[in-house]
């Protein structure tokens, strides 16, 4: 449906015609001429709708924060005086010739548009919306980057990224197991892993030689300020190296990472 993503646009775009596709982050009427600023993933781009285009401007009279739209219209740049330099997409905006509402939208319980501290349980109960928020987006995109780096230096030092098993059986570990019933053996349980331990054990056992897995574990513990029951890690398992050999592959690997995504030397 889409040709671009809102905030993949600038001035090389200028001309060309863009279908985006996002949520309303805020709708303002200025006098006859309405702007729109689309949001998705990636940023956010200004559509202005004029009342050249009638079918169009009347949609975009209705239109409220957070509805779902389609847009399709030429990128022009924005005149002098009203570029926003704080803004990716601050020199350009599109012209919106055809405007489409995917889906209508309800009042948000919280605001999108500005800065406002919002309760934790409102955050949880509408997470779909609070996922919304542009810091929140930025955070999911850091952390796909960050294990997307991981992985790459470790498959670039021979290690396997290997699955493990979910459901298995009781382990004698450090806390309590969550339990799963099975339905095909009645009265009979599989367990949660508390961490890859004894897999990986068996994959070094059978020459597997290097494993990593970014692995889901899983504790029955009172939460803690450093605990939860469901977290990830980066679980780590060689064969045939020494101590400080493992040592220097893990802190290259922070390094490395630290230096790819934030340039800065550790």
């Amino acid at each position: 449906m889409r040709s671009h993503f809102c905030g993949e646009l600038n001035e090389s775009n200028v001309d060309q015609e863009v279908i985006l596709c996002g949520w309303v982050h805020r709708r303002r009427d200025h006098g006859g001429v309405i702007f729109l600023d689309v949001r998705d993933r990636e940023g956010i781009t200004q559509v202005v709708i004029d009342p050249d285009s009638e079918k169009s401007f009347a949609i975009a009279e209705g239109i409220r924060n957070e509805f779902v739209i389609l847009v399709k219209g030429a990128v022009r740049l924005r005149p002098e005086g009203t570029i926003n330099e704080e803004m990716p997409t601050g020199r350009i905006e599109v012209l919106g010739k055809h405007l489409e509402v995917l889906n209508a939208s309800a009042t948000p319980p919280m605001q999108l548009d500005e800065y406002a501290e919002v309760g934790e349980d409102v955050r949880l109960l509408y997470r779909y919306i609070d996922l919304r928020r542009p810091e929140m987006a930025t955070r999911l995109r850091f952390r796909s980057k960050v294990v997307n780096t991981i992985r790459n230096f470790l498959d670039s030092n021979g290690f396997l990224d290997i699955e493990t098993p979910l459901l298995t059986k009781a382990t004698p570990e450090g806390a309590r197991d969550y339990l799963v019933p099975s339905r095909t053996h009645p009265n009979k349980f599989f367990a949660l892993p508390q961490s890859p331990q004894l897999f990986k054990q068996i994959l070094m056992a059978s020459g597997m030689d290097r494993y990593y897995q970014i692995a889901k574990c899983f504790r029955d513990e009172d939460l803690r300020a450093d605990r939860q029951p469901e977290f990830t890690q980066i679980d780590v398992e060689t064969s045939f190296m020494e101590e400080n050999h493992i040592m220097e592959i893990m802190e290259s690997m922070i390094s490395h990472t630290f230096k790819s995504l934030l340039e800065l030397d550790l």
